[in-house]
């Protein structure tokens, strides 16, 4: 009895700093390299990067990119593709204006219908890759074809706009400061403070439970340099931008997706078996996860925020066109594997594609101030993505 009682208490593991570090290159390297990308180019631009309204404009111009490689990621995870979200996000800017403009629907009304069209845009794609079996990237690749040409169709081959006020406040509106400061948005600053302390509570309450359930994480001087590096870095975005009209429309979107798609890939069962789906589709569906089914619904949540993003898009042109959304899917599928995901599914983070799609961003508009032409801007882009790869394909030789 006395042996019993006299058993030694299991302490908690914590992870040496270097193979802490080792384990987990992929996610810091692409931090760094986000960083020192950004200090780069606001030492090449002799400091306009970071300026407020380039700022402001760095958001606006990338969160319909951020928001469709949420969606992207889960169907890379899942072990897919979708080559047509361009289409779509030129497609359900096409809808939107011909109701708004005209058949003078009022912009509720039209953003709902938008966003049922991507779902079922989805759907129909998913539907032709998890129950037929047909390669997404066939599926997909068809449906950016027929949507391009539907986009042409609707518009009739010109530009229509321009919309409602009420609907350039999407993307072009900024939220009202309650304080009322004068010339200067302290609403801004406070979210801004907030926010970081907020999540730097959760983690701590996290930290905590792993040690009392003595469960392995990370050294305690890389947690205090990664809290205090989150707080710093949001805090000073926080001030530049209260020091032009305050936080985007857009940015609050983006930043309650970014919340909730983290929360579902991290703690929910529908997460999990979509990394399980990606990483041996048969060990999943002999463990009683209906594959098709999900592999059916990671389609129809990207046909959604594609529209979403259509939305976005087009309320910042405040037209429609014919080319909108050209190209945007290869900078979506870019961003997330960039940002870790890999090729071969099973693998990738939301906070690894949403790095993945900045570093996209501050390359391409601090390679446009600093004057690098567009042809020279594709090579660059293309050999950054390459590298990405390369560096995921050695990571899983060394494994």
């Amino acid at each position: 009895m006395s042996a019993e009682l006299n058993l030694p208490v299991q302490q908690p593991r914590q992870a040496s700093m270097a193979k802490f570090l080792k384990s987990h290159m992929r996610d810091y390297g692409m931090l760094i390299s986000l960083l020192a990308i950004v200090a780069f180019f606001q030492y090449m631009t002799d400091g306009t990067l970071l300026q407020p309204l380039n700022l402001t404009n760095l958001v606006l111009q990338n969160s319909y990119i951020v928001i469709m490689a949420l969606g992207m990621l889960l169907v890379i995870v899942a072990g897919h593709i979708d080559l047509s979200v361009g289409s779509i996000v030129g497609f359900i800017g096409a809808l939107a204006a011909i109701l708004m403009v005209q058949f003078h629907w009022h912009f509720i009304p039209t953003a709902i219908v938008s966003l049922i069209a991507g779902a079922a845009i989805g759907a129909a794609q998913g539907y032709w890759v998890a129950y037929f079996r047909i390669p997404s990237f066939i599926v997909t690749l068809a449906g950016m074809l027929v949507f391009r040409g539907l986009s042409l169709a609707l518009l009739a081959g010109q530009s229509v706009g321009p919309f409602p006020v009420e609907f350039q406040r999407l993307s072009s509106g900024f939220i009202p400061d309650v304080f009322g400061t004068a010339g200067f948005h302290t609403t801004t600053l406070v979210l801004c403070l907030a926010t970081p302390a907020i999540l730097i509570a959760f983690s701590v309450a996290a930290r905590l439970r792993r040690h009392r359930f003595a469960i392995e994480q990370e050294p305690l001087v890389l947690f205090l340099l990664k809290s205090a590096g989150l707080f710093a870095v949001v805090a000073y975005v926080g001030w530049l931008l209260s020091t032009y009209k305050g936080l985007p429309n857009v940015l609050i979107i983006m930043a309650l997706l970014i919340g909730l798609y983290a929360f579902v890939t991290r703690d929910t069962t529908i997460g999990r078996r979509i990394y399980a789906l990606g990483g041996n589709e048969k060990a999943a569906k002999l463990s009683g996860i209906d594959t098709r089914r999900l592999s059916f619904y990671t389609f129809v949540n990207m046909g959604v925020l594609a529209a979403l993003a259509g939305l976005i898009f087009a309320a910042r042109l405040n037209t429609a066109t014919p080319k909108a959304g050209v190209s945007f899917e290869l900078d979506v599928i870019a961003a997330c594997f960039i940002g870790g995901a890999s090729a071969s599914g099973g693998v990738g983070r939301v906070t690894g594609a949403v790095i993945g799609a900045f570093i996209m961003g501050v390359m391409n508009n601090g390679m446009s101030i600093v004057g690098i032409g567009i042809d020279w801007q594709q090579v660059i882009k293309g050999l950054v993505l390459l590298a990405a790869v390369c560096f995921d394909v050695y990571n899983k030789g060394k494994a």
